[in-house]
């Protein structure tokens, strides 16, 4: 892309098959849980900088999850680049977006796939 702007917070999404077989392997990693609701299956783990969200009976694939407007603490930014504004420069460059965002302003979520078929989600929430 010619045109740099921060995609936010990041971490990645898991699908999990079960979802406290996996706590508990991340935890052993040394990974807390910070946030999620476990009885609807989903669960934002930490270490450090570093986050994984895991997602039981959601979605097929891993998903590479980015966070316009929020800082790896997940607190929000005072200045970022829009979802809208992000998801205009995608299609200028000439990708392809699988789902988009459909709101004005305010929270929205776009979803694309790399070259190889990863599936990348930019999921504002501010």
């Amino acid at each position: 892309m010619t045109n740099s702007s921060s995609l936010g917070a990041f971490c990645i999404s898991l699908s999990v098959k079960d979802l406290s077989a996996s706590q508990a392997f991340y935890e052993k990693l040394g990974f807390v849980v910070s946030g999620g609701e476990p009885t609807q299956n989903w669960l934002v783990l930490r270490n450090g900088p570093h986050v994984i969200g895991l997602f039981q009976g959601m979605f097929e694939d891993n998903i590479l999850t980015f966070n316009p407007g929020w800082n790896q603490s997940a607190e929000a930014l005072e200045e970022f680049t829009d979802i809208r504004e992000i998801q205009r420069r995608l299609k200028s460059e000439g990708l392809d977006i699988d789902v988009e965002v459909d709101s004005a302003d305010g929270p929205g979520h776009c979803i694309l796939r790399d070259p190889d078929g990863n599936t990348i989600m930019l999921d504002q929430h501010v």
